[in-house]
């Protein structure tokens, strides 16, 4: 069987920042997009990312929800997340990515991203005004140095909106 590698066994931590240090929680977050959105997650959060298999489309459920992904024998929930946040669906090809978010939370649960940008250090970000109809797992913004501006995605929130977890159509 392959030895399975999850993208924070090859990274080193350094220890957390503080809410003074600018309100991240982990000193390195991954950079993913999702449709014309930028968003960020903390590497602890991130899971795994993978390759988007072939997915098994599921009848009756929202339009966002994309089906269910086998990786490795089990099986993910798969929520195509620009799609999910209003936007255009994720095409599936070569840059399309899951994103397998809930492993940490006992949840699994994968999102369908259009393509990874890579990790981002927390100094290099700078906190935008808190988005006052944002949902909660996405209140934080920022922006980066070359003024592109970003989400900071709340795994654990997103797993308990409501609206997330219910996908019956």
């Amino acid at each position: 069987m392959p030895h399975r590698t999850r993208l924070t066994d090859t990274q080193e931590l350094p220890p957390p920042r503080s809410p003074e240090d600018g309100g991240v929680a982990a000193a390195t977050l991954l950079g993913f997009q999702a449709g014309e959105e930028r968003w960020l997650t903390p590497l602890t959060d991130a899971g795994e990312i993978v390759s988007t298999p072939p997915l098994a489309r599921a009848p009756l459920t929202c339009p966002w929800f994309a089906g269910l992904a086998n990786v490795r024998g089990t099986l993910y929930a798969v929520s195509d997340f620009a799609l999910f946040r209003g936007g255009e669906a994720t095409p599936h090809n070569s840059h399309a990515r899951l994103l397998l978010i809930g492993a940490r939370h006992g949840v699994n649960a994968a999102l369908l991203v259009s393509r990874l940008i890579g990790l981002r250090k927390p100094e290099a970000l700078h906190a935008n005004v808190p988005t006052v109809d944002a949902p909660v797992w996405a209140a934080q913004s920022f922006r980066d140095n070359d003024g592109h501006d970003w989400r900071c995605l709340d795994v654990a929130g997103l797993l308990a909106d409501p609206r997330f977890l219910e996908i019956g159509a």
